[in-house]
Parts: structure tokens; C-alpha cells; sequence
């Protein structure tokens, strides 16, 4: 089972001929509503991988239609907040080569309860995983909590906060990281990757794929990405980790389980959108049947 304290945004989403550059004004060409927030998407990709993902979250009075197109995903709702606080919202900026840059309000994630974290982590056994990204209040709480029940924690660190990620390390089975962010924590902590004390890294890096750094046993594993044609890369790095902590919690090896999220955000760029895009299991399994079969490279010590 998963369990995810993330963040719940209603998504306003403009397609531009170019992304604005400083003191710009640019016309859209088109504009639509949809459910995101890293959290959430998260949430939405594991439930679609097969995972029993339980979100523990925080909405507004305008927030309802966003629980439920997570609950159509398969998410359980029933811990997710009803507050005054307006819900979180982002602007998207999609260019046509489908590149964005992102505005968030934080809104009501930033209104988080740890007693509803508490009652919605008393339902958990040893094994099971606990998802955080960097978008809500009382990670730190939750993931101590989650550690002294036995469960698995995985972190995604962004958006990145260096103070964020010191706080959160010892309680860490996995953290989750892109390339930007991996080069800024490296050069905070002044140590390589595999020497950062975490059992797992994974960094990914776009179209040139992902690395998975296991530091107790000093190896690195390289996964290439799916070359295709992107409309819309939103979104697509929290498909990567929420398919790729789903694998994990189903027993699947990094190696498979990885494979899936590569095949899943290939699939979610080609598609306008964010949890939206998201593709469902069996879709990613017919997507990978088409392919050769192909072995991740060889550890690196």
C-alpha cells in the first residue's frame, strides 16, 4: 500500500507559440482546466500502475471536482481535508515543443493536520510505502511517523529547497530528484551521489532517461528513455515517480519497475495535460510488448 501526503492543485493550462521571456506578454493559443499538483499526479500514476494508494491531502471549498477525478483514477480520497483555504492552484505555460514553465500558489497544501496524517498512517503494516514531495507542510512529521511503523520513504524533492532536503534525509529509504536538482544537492552537501546517506537515488533526466544509485552497495544502474515526439512534458516526471514507487511496493525489481515509469511518461508526453495524460498499466504493458527487449546497462561502481 501507498500512502501520499502531496499537494492537490487545479491546473490552469495556456499552449503558446513560444514561452515568455522577461517583461514579455504572449497570447495563447489555447486554455484548459485539470487536475495536478506533483502530489497528486503522483497519486493518480501508482493508482493507475495497480498500487492501493491512499492520499493524504488538503483541498478548498472550490477543490471538490479535483477529489473527485482522483477518486475516478482509483485513489482513496478519505483522508484528504476540506478547508477554508482556497485550493492550490499552478499556471501552466506549454510551448509547442511541449516544454512549460510552472507558477504555484500553495493554497491549502500548506494547511496540512498531522492528526489526520496520523489516523490515515494507523491503517499501515511494516513494507508499506509513504510518498512525500515538497509541495505540502509536515513532511517531516509524517515521515518520522512513518518510520517508526516500519514503512518505506520515498521523497520527491521539489520544488528544490536545500533546508527541505536536510531535514527530511535520515528518514529517506528513496529520494527522488531530477538532474538540476541532483547537481544543486551535490554541490549543497559537497559529497557525489552515492556517497549521500540514502539507501536509494533516483535521478531523472528528461529525454536522456534515468539513473538509479544504490549507495550501500556503491553501484549505479543507467535507464534509457523511450525516444518520442513530446506535446506536453508536464507532469511527466511525477508519472515517472509515481509508477516507479508503485513497481517498488508490488515487489518489482528497480530494474522492471523503472522500465514501467519510462514507459508511462513516454506515453504521458505525448498527451496534453497532467494527471490527465496519465496512462493506465495495461496501456504501459502493450507499449513495452511493441518494443525489443532491452536490459538496463550495466552496473557502474
Amino acid at each position: 500500500m501507498i500512502f501520499n501526503l502531496g499537494s492537490i492543485n487545479a491546473d490552469h493550462i495556456y499552449t503558446l507559440p513560444h514561452l515568455p521571456g522577461p517583461g514579455e506578454t504572449v497570447a495563447s493559443v489555447s486554455f484548459s482546466t485539470g487536475l495536478g499538483g506533483k502530489g497528486a499526479n503522483q497519486s493518480v500514476a501508482a493508482a493507475l500502475a495497480g498500487a492501493d494508494v491512499r492520499h493524504i491531502g488538503a483541498v478548498g471549498p472550490d477543490g471538490e471536482g479535483l477529489i473527485e477525478r482522483m477518486g475516478a483514477a482509483g485513489v482513496d480520497c478519505t483522508h484528504i481535508m476540506r478547508t477554508e483555504i482556497p485550493t492550490a492552484h499552478a499556471i501552466v505555460m506549454v510551448d509547442g515543443g511541449g516544454e512549460n514553465q510552472i507558477v504555484i500558489h500553495s493554497g491549502a497544501n500548506m494547511a496540512q493536520d498531522a492528526n489526520v496524517i496520523t489516523n490515515a498512517l494507523a491503517a499501515a503494516s511494516p513494507g508499506d510505502w509513504l510518498l512525500l514531495q515538497n509541495e505540502t507542510s509536515h513532511q517531516v512529521e509524517a515521515a518520522t511517523q512513518a518510520r517508526a511503523l516500519g514503512l518505506n520513504v520515498a521523497y520527491s524533492a521539489a520544488p528544490f529547497d536545500m533546508q527541505a532536503v536536510e531535514a527530511i534525509l535520515p528518514y529517506l529509504s528513496l529520494l527522488i530528484v531530477n538532474r538540476v536538482e541532483a547537481g544543486q544537492m551535490t554541490e549543497a552537501l559537497n559529497r557525489p551521489v552515492l556517497n549521500i546517506p540514502v539507501p536509494n537515488i533516483l535521478v531523472t533526466k528528461g529525454a536522456a532517461g534515468a539513473d538509479w544509485y544504490d549507495t550501500r552497495l556503491l553501484q549505479t544502474v543507467s535507464f534509457p528513455a523511450f525516444p518520442v515526439s513530446p506535446v506536453d512534458t508536464t507532469g511527466a516526471g511525477d508519472t515517472f515517480a509515481g509508477y516507479a514507487v508503485a513497481g517498488l511496493s508490488q515487489g518489482l525489481l528497480p530494474q522492471t519497475a523503472l522500465r514501467r515509469a519510462a514507459a508511462a511518461a513516454a506515453l504521458a508526453v505525448q498527451r496534453p495535460g497532467t494527471a490527465e495524460a496519465i496512462p493506465a498499466l495495461q496501456e504501459v504493458l502493450g507499449f513495452l510488448d511493441q518494443l525489443p527487449k532491452k536490459g538496463a546497462s550495466a552496473p557502474q561502481s
